[in-house]
């Protein structure tokens, strides 16, 4: 096979996984805008922290996804410009919902605020607990074939997700049947806290030493940072 045919084959190919990467990333779109509207709206009606932390968490994802759909749109899919810049943005979203779930988790343990059960926020988040770890698994497993940190962030989003609406349902169901209301605003800690690790991670590209189809295309080696390690600059 040629050069120019390798490279045509290859640029095929990611057009292809760019593609799965934005269908991916609309479903997800699509799922986060009803997923955080109703987390904050029963979070609201129940007085609970941690549903309206989870609420702003689909929020955040949304926005992540509509990322990875510019990053993957037109002229961008080859554009390693453009990958470093969703990357970052991608990141953001994380640092943006930890600093209001944090205070507001405080507060409540401080003052004794007492949620009131939420049957829609316990169905929400069982939905969610089923949903997130099969958009996360996928768009990890793209991330590889793409050699796109970014994507691998979003996926880390949904897989963040998955786990937030395990600790949530504990949370909620405590609070349902043993009256535990405390654990409400424990699990929002453990969101906000969970949230600046996976912004950290993402910032630093933590899974940059993949295969990177890009690199093929110009003829440069695969590894992304062969020497320094994953999260690089």
């Amino acid at each position: 096979m040629t050069t120019s045919t390798a490279e045509g084959s290859h640029r095929e190919e990611r057009i292809r996984l760019a593609s799965r990467a934005r269908l991916l990333s609309w479903a997800s779109l699509g799922y986060m805008a009803v997923e955080g509207g109703v987390g904050i709206l029963a979070g609201v009606l129940a007085g609970s922290i941690a549903l309206v932390g989870f609420g702003l968490d689909s929020v955040i994802e949304g926005f992540a996804s509509a990322i990875i759909v510019w990053r993957f749109t037109g002229d961008r899919i080859f554009s390693e410009a453009a990958e470093r810049r969703a990357q970052r943005l991608v990141a953001i979203q994380f640092f943006l919902l930890a600093p209001y779930v944090g205070v507001e988790s405080v507060r409540a343990l401080w003052l004794g605020e007492r949620p009131e059960t939420s049957l829609l926020g316990i169905a929400l988040a069982a939905l969610s607990l089923v949903i997130m770890p099969a958009l996360g698994i996928a768009k990890q497993r793209l991330a590889e074939q793409l050699g796109s940190p970014a994507t691998r962030g979003e996926g880390r989003q949904n897989l963040l997700c998955a786990y937030l609406s395990a600790a949530l349902l504990v949370g909620l169901l405590g609070n349902l049947v043993a009256g535990a209301w405390w654990l409400d605003p424990l699990v929002g800690l453990f969101i906000a806290v969970v949230a600046v690790n996976e912004g950290i991670e993402a910032w630093r590209g933590e899974s940059c030493c993949t295969d990177d189809p890009l690199a093929r295309l110009a003829n440069a080696p695969a590894s992304r940072c062969p020497d320094a390690g994953c999260g690089a600059e």
